[in-house]
């Protein structure tokens, strides 16, 4: 599955994830995000940087928490994951609240 697939998965899933409070990571970690937060043009790329190879959520999901915060930490301006899931979501709610 390609990451544009895995975009396209996230999206059908959007109206459960948006009903229960939770809004899909195609629209949390858009390109504009991690343009102003990384040298990333997009979470795929910083994904592959990392040597992460998540095609859907549930793969992302299995990414042990202390090897994605260590990337973070180093290649955006967050010290980690939760830092940066939580930032996006503040932006996420102050562009589209």
């Amino acid at each position: 599955m390609s990451f544009d697939d895995l975009l396209m998965e996230l999206k059908g899933q959007k109206s459960a994830q948006e009903e229960s409070g939770r809004i899909a990571l195609d629209k949390l970690l858009n390109g504009s995000f991690m343009r102003k937060h990384s040298s990333f043009a997009s979470f795929q790329d910083f994904l592959e940087n990392g040597n992460f190879h998540a095609e859907t959520q549930e793969e992302l999901n299995k990414i042990p928490d202390e090897l994605l915060d260590r990337h973070v930490s180093r290649q955006t301006d967050f010290k980690d994951w939760k830092s940066m899931l939580e930032q996006a979501n503040a932006d996420y709610a102050a562009n589209n609240g």
